[in-house]
């Protein structure tokens, strides 16, 4: 299959912002695919080569990539570097350079397969998956030559996608859940049939995986995706309520609460072979980041193969009391991890069980998954079950929210104990509800905002990016919507480095999936995710979160809003505060308020 009829495909999504437009164009590409190729198609659209939780990298800095457009251009490293800086995209510079002169394609040439006469997306994908192992001594002339190789036998259109895929930077505004809209039209028959493959992508984690398995066997074969160890569960997300009244109603008057610790949420995963592997919830391998974990976990759990989840935390070791988890980011690094485990020792506290023994347990109601977890763990001083209570009335919750706090968490988890209470895998909902610590005064909660776009500071902070505008998720429409702009909180040194900690999220225009009535200075795409605390929320005429929830023509802002110094490094944009989040956050204010 010629790579240039995905490039025409991705060209097509980047003029359009709508969602059924970018799933009809999809749909019809995905039909028009020889089957065996859909899987890679899939990771190539989503701006990879293997699923997410695959450690392997391109590891291509741009600097590489400058270096391949001028070896296949002809153009010298100065202009591409100059035309990069004027630009800011190097799939436009590709495009420009190889579009000058002896780069342009003729028929014939297309059709000899000459040289810039086009490539395959085989070819792609072989060339990118050889620069990905490509490791060790002589690793990066090897990455060099494959992909100036590459460059130099494709069309300008190819290599403009192409260098935007190994930059990181393909951008095409369309996320996985419109890729799982697609699949469902184009292999399933309609978007009835989405339920299955996207429980088999929320089970597995691997968009590919799942497409190969539909296009092979129909839904019948996404249907039977099970849990495995090696491959994360997307993880189950809760709710908020603010009160423990309220909660308890939701929860039919009886519930489970547990302990919510401010750390680090963290899948282990043990296989047959007795390799254990933690991946975080954005499903990055961090095992190399706690080894003290993966040694608690082989003593600790008595069992052969298993996924079991819980919370990394910090643990101050003179006296045993739970760390804030800026302390717990001091492990996140590539060096010194002795070092950082002597300074900051971790200590892991088990939740919940998804997988045990060939067994999948995200269908079993919460109070197997329990019983089964405190079976197979044999507790420590490091390594426990989180501290739980089954209570039936506001003052047992009350008492045991007291006792978290005390103990250093941010507040409890309330989990149901129906019948119905399975793990909900990649979902949000009622069964599991958060109750932190500031939700009983009004804005004295914290929230985790994305950060959409910019704005250029003065005085002391010209020329900077001296505010950011945030947004939160609202997962009905798939969207992040503008709640506030935070200018407060940062130091001399982030506000200065702002701009280049941002580079690789800048974008010349507005994301797709970014709903804003303002027009900020700078646009990012929606990736980075930062805490933030404000006085109240207040009605806006200018901010799209909750527009029209409360009254017509107004959304929901923060006021006064400011930087708590926490970057959500651990929370991809999608796990962020929810609009609907931030509408029940402004209920409760007036609830409290009227009381």
């Amino acid at each position: 299959m010629e790579y240039s009829a995905i490039a025409e495909v991705y060209e097509k999504l980047s003029q359009t912002t709508k969602r059924l437009e970018m799933t009809d164009i999809l749909v019809a590409f995905l039909k028009s695919c020889p089957r065996e190729l859909v899987e890679k198609v899939v990771y190539l659209t989503q701006g990879r080569i293997y699923p997410e939780f695959v450690p392997l990298e391109l590891g291509m800095a741009d600097r590489l990539i400058i270096r391949g457009i001028a070896k296949a251009s002809g153009a010298k490293e100065s202009e591409v570097e100059r035309l990069y800086k004027k630009v800011g995209d190097l799939g436009d510079v590709a495009f420009e350079l190889l579009s000058k002169g002896s780069r342009q394609v003729t028929l014939d040439q297309y059709h000899q397969k000459g040289k810039g006469a086009g490539v395959t997306v085989e070819q792609v994908y072989s060339s990118l998956d050889h620069i990905a192992h490509a490791t060790g001594q002589g690793s990066q002339d090897e990455k060099l030559r494959i992909l100036s190789d590459l460059f130099g036998e494709a069309t300008p259109q190819e290599v403009m996608y192409i260098a935007r895929t190994v930059s990181g930077a393909l951008r095409l505004g369309i996320a996985d859940m419109t890729i799982l809209d697609a699949l469902a039209v184009a292999f399933g028959g309609s978007k009835h049939s989405r339920d299955p493959i996207e429980r088999a992508y929320n089970v597995s984690s691997d968009l590919g995986a799942v497409a190969k398995a539909l296009v092979e066997g129909g839904l019948g074969a996404v249907s039977r995706f099970q849990p495995r160890p090696g491959r994360p569960i997307r993880p189950m997300l809760a709710e908020r309520l603010p009160s423990a009244q309220e909660i308890l109603q939701k929860m039919g008057g009886r519930c489970a609460v547990e302990y919510k610790y401010d750390g680090e949420r963290v899948q282990i995963h043990r296989g047959e072979s007795g390799a254990i592997e933690l991946f975080s919830r954005r499903l990055e391998s961090v095992t190399s980041h706690f080894p003290d974990i993966v040694r608690l976990s082989t003593k600790g759990v008595a069992a052969g193969s298993y996924i079991i989840e819980g919370e990394i935390v910090a643990v101050n070791p003179e006296t045993g009391d739970l760390l804030p988890f800026q302390q717990l980011m001091h492990r996140r690094r590539k060096y010194g991890i002795d070092e950082a485990m002597i300074d900051y020792p971790a200590s892991i506290r088990l939740f919940d069980l998804l997988y045990l023994e060939g067994g999948d347990y995200t269908e079993r109601p919460y109070t197997e998954r329990r019983k089964a977890l405190k079976k197979a763990i044999r507790e420590s001083e490091r390594l426990r079950l989180a501290e739980q209570r089954i209570v039936r009335d506001e003052a047992q919750l009350e008492s045991f929210f007291e006792e978290a706090i005390a103990d250093g968490c941010e507040g409890l988890v309330a989990k149901s104990l129906g019948g119905d209470s399975f793990y909900k895998a990649g979902a949000r909902g009622w069964l599991w509800i958060k109750y932190k610590r500031e939700y009983r005064s009004e804005m004295m909660d914290t929230v985790d905002l994305v950060a959409v776009g910019g704005f250029v500071g003065m005085g002391k902070r010209a020329g900077s990016i001296g505010t950011l505008l945030l947004a939160a998720y609202d997962e009905g429409d798939d969207t992040f919507k503008t709640v506030c702009r935070c200018s407060t909180g940062f130091s001399d040194a982030e506000i200065e480095g702002m701009e280049k900690s941002f580079s690789q999220h800048i974008i010349p225009r507005k994301h797709s999936r970014v709903n804003s009535k303002i027009e900020a200075d700078v646009w990012f795409v929606p990736a980075r995710v930062l805490e933030v605390l404000g006085a109240e929320i207040t009605l806006s005429p200018i901010h799209t979160c909750g527009m029209g929830a409360v009254r017509k023509g107004a959304g929901l802002a923060i006021r006064f809003p400011r930087f708590t110094g926490k970057w959500r490094q651990d929370k991809a944009p999608e796990d962020a505060t929810t609009a609907s989040e931030i509408l029940a956050m402004y209920r409760g204010q007036l609830k409290k308020i009227s009381e």
